[in-house]
């Protein structure tokens, strides 16, 4: 999986402490901390740490390739969803969220799957932290597909959106307005009004609800990249037919 073991410790973002990591070979990983703590990762031993990121199973739940959680596990991976508010500013309206992780094997059919719901003509937002230690992450704005065609392309990058710790995905219907993400972790995550049928796709999966359920966003993870996947995911902004300068930072909830 080329996890990696060199760390450095600039800090991009003072309030929410990411680290980046190091380039071996042709792997790349950052890691996000979400309070001004030690590093778990830092105090290991290299076996020791190739051991814990060599791990992608616990219990029923399989990561992808992606993200992995941290050394002390101060969230478990696992799979189930819960319900949140986002508040939109700048409409100054609580906007109700759907957060779901869904084991490896289905996630890319349950994604798939709630994207019906949308419509026929959709947005999407590609998402990239490829270049992390220079700009974060990009937003890159398409309007106007058809449901059929961007699910046909999105097939065909199946395993880069769902192995790449650097890409996220984001595919809304400005008219209703709902929007279904894909994120950088590999958690599904719905925003909108009127909720019920991404309730009954995520049940129909298996999942089952759970409000005080935790992600692996809410304690220190790694992400997890290649020079495999940076190359895709450039073809896949061709073939989306998005121009590399168009960067909407408002493009989602």
């Amino acid at each position: 999986m080329g996890f990696l073991k060199k760390f450095f410790n600039d800090v991009f973002d003072e309030d929410s402490a990411l680290h980046e990591g190091s380039l071996h070979e042709d792997n790349v990983l950052h890691e996000e901390v979400v309070a001004e703590v030690a590093s778990s990762f830092l105090e290991l031993e290299e076996q020791e740490l190739e051991a814990h990121l060599g791990i992608s199973r616990y219990g029923s739940f399989t990561l992808t390739d992606a993200v992995r959680p941290s050394y002390d596990l101060n969230v478990v991976p696992s799979a189930g969803f819960r319900h949140d508010t986002y508040r939109d500013e700048s409409s100054n309206q609580n906007v109700p969220v759907v957060m779901a992780a869904v084991s490896r094997e289905r996630l890319f059919d349950t994604f798939m799957e709630l994207l019906e719901p949308l419509g026929p003509v959709v947005d999407v937002v590609l998402e990239t932290s490829h270049d992390y230690s220079a700009a974060g992450h990009q937003d890159l704005y398409r309007e106007h597909i058809d449901m059929p065609i961007l699910q046909s392309i999105l097939w065909d990058f199946e395993d880069m959106l769902v192995n790449d710790g650097c890409t996220g995905l984001a595919v809304l219907n400005p008219q209703t307005p709902q929007e279904v993400q894909f994120d950088e972790h590999k958690l599904l995550i719905v925003y909108g009004q009127k909720l019920t049928p991404y309730e009954g796709i995520l049940i129909d999966a298996g999942l089952n609800c759970s409000e005080e359920m935790k992600f692996v966003t809410e304690a220190e993870h790694v992400h997890s990249t290649n020079d495999e996947y940076i190359a895709r995911f450039e073809e896949l902004k061709m073939r989306l037919g998005i121009d590399m300068n168009s960067d909407d930072g408002e493009a989602c909830y």
